[in-house]
């Protein structure tokens, strides 16, 4: 990915990188990976690590991860960064600062299924802004599409019995993660109004200044809740978020977008509690059912329906 857009020199010597970031649909399958990893690290880290501290010190160490690879793409790009200063800074307080906080912040008060169902929602509030800011509207396939994937999703999370919904209790934590939610879509969709920069320049940017707002709330908890404890599993959890769903995954969903849109990219939501589902069945010992099988054959058919590009008429 960091060399998406280097000269040709660059890309002789890394011809397998510059493939990769001309592949919109394996970067989004890397990025629903990485942030269903996400979602399991911060449930794990709840109680442990507060919501603030996470999120800060998770952008806080990614922004030093591509400073040192981005510098000299922010210095040539700042004139253009200047020009679309606001939306630059909008972007960064969406996308980084309040998205990922306030996804903290809801699993200390929600259970896992909950949270997974609900980011099922999201390709509906990309599909919103879309409509709202761009004038964009969801074509047939992708509505189609969208409706696949969210009812694969509900096999797997129900494990194909809908009586489990009457299980569901609604929460705090579950208005809290689906503002969350709707932030997101919006950071999603004014993605394509950034600049024209490099994408180091994008994310060295808007880490640091996502980082950077959290400040003050990172000084309030520090001094209302208790400090986190500098042990093994802690620091293992910051180094993850720091690097695979911050560094790495931003860096492939902005791509992503930028190659296919926000509508298309959208469906790849669904992928992340089917990714969740496997890494319980991998890590937590789970037993894999029947119902994983169809609910991930509807979720990736939805996925493929929905993304794909539009026939020319």
């Amino acid at each position: 990915m960091m060399h998406m857009t280097a000269s040709n020199s660059a890309t002789n010597r890394a011809p397998s990188t510059y493939w990769l970031a001309n592949q919109p649909y394996l970067l989004l399958s890397l990025t629903a990976l990485f942030w269903a990893g996400n979602a399991i690290v911060g449930r794990f880290a709840a109680g442990h690590i507060p919501p603030v501290t996470l999120s800060f010190l998770r952008w806080s160490g990614a922004f030093l991860i591509v400073l040192p690879f981005a510098w000299s793409h922010l210095v040539r790009d700042w004139p253009l960064i200047r020009e679309r200063l606001g939306m630059m800074i909008l972007l960064s307080v969406t996308g980084i600062g309040g998205f990922n906080t306030l996804q903290y912040w809801a699993l200390e008060h929600t259970q896992a299924l909950n949270t997974l169902l609900l980011q099922s929602a999201g390709p509906l509030f990309v599909g919103v802004w879309s409509l709202a800011l761009l004038g964009v509207r969801l074509t047939l396939a992708q509505a189609c599409g969208i409706a696949l994937s969210l009812s694969g999703v509900l096999v797997i999370l129900l494990h194909g019995d809908l009586t489990t919904l009457k299980n569901i209790e609604f929460n705090k934590g579950d208005v809290i993660f689906t503002v969350a939610l709707a932030i997101f879509g919006l950071y999603s969709v004014l993605t394509l109004k950034r600049p024209n920069i490099h994408s180091l320049s994008f994310v060295g940017f808007t880490f640091g200044v996502g980082a950077a707002c959290l400040i003050p709330l990172f000084i309030w908890e520090l001094w209302s809740r208790p400090l986190m404890q500098l042990d093994a599993i802690n620091l293992a959890s910051l180094i993850y978020v720091a690097v695979f769903p911050s560094t790495l995954a931003y860096l492939c969903f902005n791509r992503g977008v930028q190659l296919i849109g926000a509508n298309r990219a959208a469906p790849f939501f669904h992928v992340i509690p089917v990714f969740g589902s496997a890494m319980a069945i991998f890590f937590l010992g789970e037993q894999p059912h029947l119902y994983h099988l169809f609910g991930y054959a509807l979720v990736l058919t939805g996925v493929y329906v929905a993304s794909r590009k539009p026939v020319a008429s």
